[in-house]
């Protein structure tokens, strides 16, 4: 038996981790299920989001949120959504789909415990019997990994990467052409990590530089630097390629999410306000993690980077905790600039939290690991060997003791947690299943050609309709709804004008409470779903309006033309569309908020009109590239909606042309100025107000058309 003992301890620890990874998930299914009646549902809706990703594909659309809608950037990941599109194919179809990304988790995280055993094999071979319970023991890591979101996979594939760096250092001194094989299998592997959460570059680089310096104690710098260059580069294509594919498929090389999420990207905020934003969810990672999911009173959820900590100090495990160590910091830091790290259960934090674990096992089998004790060389009296020995059992014994009782404290404090957690996790999938599951089957009830949507998920998946998402994750073609987001709602139906009247939504689906005067402009109320015992769901009642855009127009001239006058060039502001074409500028940062306005026509229609604009405080100037008239002098209009009376200098390349007068007006209101001859085929336009502030929501250049007089044949 103890010969036979290594042959079999990698299927004992396999069926032994396989176990752990079910009973874990068992109790958070089971949870769901008590709490649905038996349905399959998730704890978030942005589980049903890598659904419509993954439906799409395995319908011939791949990278699409809603099929038809083009090329989306905004998923979290680029890979799972494939794995799941797999499961679809093979019969897992509208709410089963959750099975299947059930079946994925389990697999995927028995994965990471197979890798993370060989972490701890320089311990003793019963060192990695500790990893499963140890890093199944928190709720919200359970939580994460069982929710059908891809955390599970990615640490899946991170288990994967993980074993191809090892490869590659444990073939320091292989062969050369062994070398780079292994080295370009694990840059694939670094790729496929990336391209399942883009946040592990971390992960990819810190792999790349172990495997490189073991290669290079052992071969030189010159076999180090290829062998960097080898795992490091196919991600780096990864992340080249996408980023290529998101500026020609959507204008913008950032992801979607990155635009909408991170506060680098806010246009209103200044540098220190970033700052302090970035420095506030640095400690907020932290503090929530060790505070709060890791234990129900302080301190003790110290205890698990306490032990994480443990592994440091021993030669055995030093290199591999620095690697571990280096991506939990690594992964927290890059993590902090999501402004939505708060939400979810904290779930970006949670790949983290699982490597955390997996150095607070090893610390705790280090405290355990009974060390050889044996009399110096060149041997000593008895006696002293004798107390050299009982000391050495003394101390194991104690640090066994010690480690038995960090143990009982943590789990002590750690099981309400886990309490809560698996109970969240049933009434979140209960509260999703009863608000936006059904909000989307009234949806496909009321057979709306497309609905538009702030929650991306559940509602498009139950309803199998086209979507548009305002806040701007799912995109359409490449409209920049992401960026519009951040800049204010106004800015989002700017984009909605330039739809094709027959493509916008006809149908909203939102809480009311999120979108301002949005539900009462442009929807009239059919119904609305609520939640009972809301935990996860934006708000009690999701709404559903039949839509109304009759005060879009996109492409009106103003209503102060002449006879005799033609629209030579539009700036339509807050269209970020058009702001881009006109190289628009507006003071920043903490200036240029979005507004918009819906006012009775100032052509006497009887209709109202929308149009968005900027709010700029007087004394900063707004910039513009505009083209001048072609031949004899023009016109300068703007179109405001003024509370107030304010006037506005206005200049073309520096020369100052005069001053715009904005009068009090209980509508839209148009300004104008003549225009010289003389002025460059295109102009820099400043307005500056100098008299109190103004919203500029439109700007037209006027000219005189062409006309044609009739003129006799030519003739003898």
């Amino acid at each position: 038996m103890v010969a036979a003992w290594p042959r079999l301890d990698p299927v004992l620890f396999a069926v032994y981790a396989g176990a752990c990874v079910l009973y874990a998930a068992a109790a958070f299914y089971r949870a769901m299920h008590e709490q649905t009646g038996g349905m399959w549902s998730a704890p978030l809706d942005d589980v049903f989001i890598h659904f419509d990703y993954a439906r799409a594909a395995a319908r011939g659309y791949p990278f699409e949120w809603s099929e038809g809608n083009g090329f989306s950037s905004g998923n979290t990941s680029l890979s799972y959504p494939f794995v799941l599109a797999l499961g679809y194919l093979v019969g897992f179809r509208g709410l089963l789909l959750m099975q299947w990304a059930a079946i994925v988790a389990c697999a995927s995280t028995l994965g990471f415990l197979l890798v993370g055993a060989r972490l701890l094999e320089p311990i003793g071979r019963w060192a990695k019997y500790l990893l499963p319970p140890v890093a199944l023991s928190i709720g919200a890591l359970d939580w994460s990994l069982f929710s059908g979101m891809e955390n599970a996979f990615h640490l899946g594939v991170w288990a994967l990467a993980t074993l191809a760096a090892l490869s590659v250092a444990g073939a320091a001194a292989a062969p050369p052409e062994r070398l780079a094989r292994l080295g370009w299998l694990a840059g694939l592997a670094g790729a496929l990590l990336y391209a399942t959460r883009p946040e592990s570059v971390v992960c990819v680089a810190a792999l790349s530089v172990y495997a490189a310096a073991a290669v290079g104690r052992a071969r030189g710098a010159r076999a180090a630097i290829a062998t960097l260059l080898r795992m490091s580069v196919p991600g780096a294509i990864a992340c080249v390629a996408q980023a290529v594919a998101n500026r020609v498929f959507t204008g913008e090389w950032s992801a979607s999410g990155a635009i909408a999420k991170l506060a680098l990207n806010n246009p209103y905020m200044t540098s220190q306000e970033k700052w302090d934003t970035y420095e506030f969810l640095v400690r907020y990672v932290i503090a929530r993690n060790a505070n709060h999911h890791f234990s129900d009173a302080l301190p003790w959820g110290w205890i698990v980077p306490a032990l994480a900590l443990v592994p440091l100090a021993s030669r055995r495990t030093r290199g591999i905790a620095a690697l571990l160590w280096v991506q939990v910091a690594g992964w927290l830091a890059l993590v902090a600039l999501n402004g939505q790290v708060r939400w979810q259960n904290e779930r970006y934090t949670m790949p983290a939290v699982a490597w955390l674990l997996v150095l607070a096992a090893m610390g705790l089998a280090l405290l355990v690991a009974r060390a050889a004790w044996a009399a110096p060389d060149g041997g000593a009296p008895g006696g002293l060997a004798a107390r050299l020995g009982l000391a050495g059992r003394g101390l194991w014994a104690a640090r066994v003791a010690l480690a038995l009782a960090l143990a009982a404290l943590f789990w002590v404090h750690q099981l309400p947690r886990m309490r809560d957690q698996i109970w969240f996790f049933g009434r979140a999938s209960r509260n999703i299943r009863d608000q936006h599951l059904v909000a989307g089957k009234v949806l496909a009830q009321l057979d709306v050609r497309r609905v538009l949507v702030g929650d991306a998920g559940a509602l498009l998946y139950a309803s199998d309709r086209p979507g548009l998402d305002l806040i701007g994750l799912g995109g359409y073609h490449d409209l920049p709804f992401a960026r519009a987001g951040v800049h204010g709602l106004g800015a989002s139906l700017e984009l909605i004008e330039r739809i094709p009247a027959d493509d916008r939504p006809d149908a909203l689906a939102i809480y009311p409470t999120w979108w301002g005067e949005l539900p009462a402009i442009f929807g009239k109320r059919i119904v609305g779903i609520p939640v009972v015992g809301n935990v996860i769901c934006g708000g009690a009642e999701k709404v559903i309006y039949q839509a109304d855009w009759s005060p879009l127009a996109h492409g009106e001239p103003p209503a102060s033309m002449r006879a005799g006058e033609q629209v030579l060039d539009e700036l339509d502001v807050a269209d970020l569309v058009s702001e881009r074409e006109h190289g628009y500028a507006f003071p920043r940062p903490q200036a240029g908020f979005v507004s918009f306005s819906v006012l009775p026509d100032p052509r006497g229609s009887g209709r109202d009109r929308f149009d968005a604009g900027r709010v700029i405080p007087g004394g900063k100037s707004e910039t513009a590239r505009l083209r001048a008239p072609r031949s004899g002098p023009g016109r300068l209009v703007v179109r405001t909606a003024a509370s107030r009376p304010a006037k506005i200098r206005v200049t073309a390349d520096g020369r100052e042309l005069g001053h715009l007068a904005v009068r009090e007006s209980a509508g839209w209101t148009e300004a104008s100025i003549d225009l010289p001859e003389g002025l460059p085929e295109t102009f820099t336009l400043a307005l500056t107000p100098v008299e109190g502030e103004w919203v500029d929501h439109h700007v037209w250049v006027l000219e005189r058309a062409a006309r044609f007089e009739a003129r006799p044949l030519a003739g003898p």
